[in-house]
């Protein structure tokens, strides 16, 4: 009688399905991730169906060049790897950290300072990704409401965590602008009926707690827009328009929003008041919401496009989901239990903010390879929504313009990207030319200036030698 199936097995399985899905999105297909309703900072329990973008397809895939993966699939051997992974990382000299792990077994197949903290740039949030997913859980949404305020005629815009809003009305089957504030505001108008006199806006932002900006972010980083104030609520994760510039005050300029479509839904007989006081919501009954995508779908956004502004708030959610206080300690607070339970050790991580643009972060490459392993073939299942997020290279995201054509790596990696200007990383995955997953990270420190743009091509090379790789 056929033997069920190990959990290991049942992992690699779905990494299989997701792998070959990635592949027909890259030839000529779209895979969206599937949309899941939830309560705000909901405790999702994992979902007991294998997700629809992770089920194996109806009929065989025929790709050329794709070599389907299975844990009975020869392991590279280790003196062969070298070889490949030092002929584009070039020689130890201290630059880089490398560690390449069996996908299936966990066994270390590669390791150049492996144990050695780096600075890990946008690599930490697969962390802040690990820490969402399983104390939020993967289909929790955020609720943006209104409530009536303590004042006659005085409506509350209370911020729930979504930084996604947008200005006009909701979309369904959008991310950014899942929850829209023209819908908010339609929808406030119509619970507050006949009004006589002036309305007035208020805006409660006060579940983040503590400084919204933290004093390890450079100022320079603060300027050029890689990050603004933290706050519960932003239109288009905190920028004017989608992809535009960061404001001053997300909060403010989301509740400026609200309070004109709020005016514009209440028509021209009724006054509503310039300006947005802040105002704590007091208990007030409410009188409409509007939900976000889901935490896992927010989450691909960020991982894909490197949003440090997402990243940060979500990590806040996830501290105010366990229990803690919203704001930076509570951040850290909350990846250090993750890294605690995932990794089994904290030791040589050293957090000071979740989105990796803090230069005094610090993790071993090992500790990153062993967090992709656990998103890819680990227990928890709920991890497996984060994979989803990690760019395609050559094709989505921070490695959209990266892998040139005809890279061997080219719609076979998948991977984190981190940059900073001293900092070049990538942690991600392959099925490698015998159909081994092979989970790796590669981060270089202390690149000289003018470095980086030769170490991104270097770690893109080695990885691109896992994804060809026989290496025996």
């Amino acid at each position: 009688m056929p033997q069920p199936f190990t959990r290991a097995q049942r992992a690699v399985t779905w990494v299989l399905a997701s792998f070959l899905l990635v592949l027909a999105a890259a030839i000529g297909g779209a895979v969206l991730a599937p949309v899941f309703p939830g309560p705000l900072l909901a405790h999702s329990a994992p979902d007991p169906t294998v997700p629809a973008w992770l089920k194996a397809p109806s009929s065989p895939v025929a790709l050329r060049g794709a070599t389907l993966l299975g844990d009975s699939a020869p392991q590279p051997a280790p003196a062969a790897l070298a070889k490949a992974i030092d002929g584009q990382l070039g020689p130890d000299n201290g630059t880089f950290g490398a560690v390449v792990l069996d996908g299936a077994t966990g066994q270390s197949l590669y390791s150049r300072g492996g144990a050695q903290p780096v600075a890990p740039a946008s690599n930490l949030k697969l962390l802040t990704a690990a820490a969402a997913l399983t104390t939020l859980g993967p289909n929790a949404t955020l609720t943006t409401r209104t409530v009536r305020g303590s004042a006659p005629n005085s409506v509350v815009l209370v911020g729930g965590g979504d930084v996604f809003l947008g200005r006009g009305e909701s979309q369904p089957d959008a991310v950014e602008g899942r929850a829209g504030l023209a819908t908010l505001a339609r929808e406030t108008a119509a619970a507050l009926g006949t009004v006589h006199g002036t309305v007035s806006v208020q805006l409660d932002d006060s579940l983040f707690t503590g400084p919204a900006l933290n004093p390890a972010w450079a100022s320079e980083d603060v300027a050029a827009g890689e990050i603004a104030p933290i706050a519960p609520i932003a239109l288009n994760v905190a920028r004017t328009q989608p992809g535009g510039q960061r404001p001053a005050d997300p909060a403010a300029a989301a509740a400026a929003a609200f309070r004109d479509a709020l005016a514009a839904a209440l028509g021209s007989d009724v006054t509503v008041a310039s300006g947005v006081a802040r105002a704590a919501a007091a208990g007030g009954a409410e009188l409409a919401s509007v939900a976000s995508a889901s935490i896992a779908d927010q989450l691909a956004y960020t991982l894909r496009e490197s949003d440090n502004y997402a990243a940060e708030t979500l990590a806040r959610l996830a501290a105010a989901a366990s229990g803690r206080a919203a704001s930076i300690d509570g951040a850290r607070a909350v990846l250090e239990d993750t890294a605690q339970r995932l990794l089994g050790s904290t030791a040589g991580i050293e957090l000071h903010d979740a989105s990796g643009l803090a230069i005094s972060d610090r993790i071993s490459v090992a500790s990153l390879a062993s967090l992709m392993r656990a998103m890819t073939t680990g227990d928890d299942a709920r991890l497996r929504r984060g994979l989803d997020g990690l760019p395609i290279a050559g094709l989505t995201g921070t490695l959209a313009a990266r892998y040139g054509q005809g890279a061997a790596g080219a719609g076979f990696v998948r991977a984190k990207t981190g940059t900073l200007n001293t900092v070049v990383g990538l942690t991600g995955y392959v099925v490698d030319a015998d159909g081994r997953l092979l989970v790796f990270s590669f981060v270089g420190n202390g690149l000289a200036p003018g470095a980086r743009p030769g170490a991104a091509t270097a770690v893109d090379g080695a990885a691109s030698a896992l994804a060809g790789c026989g290496c025996r």
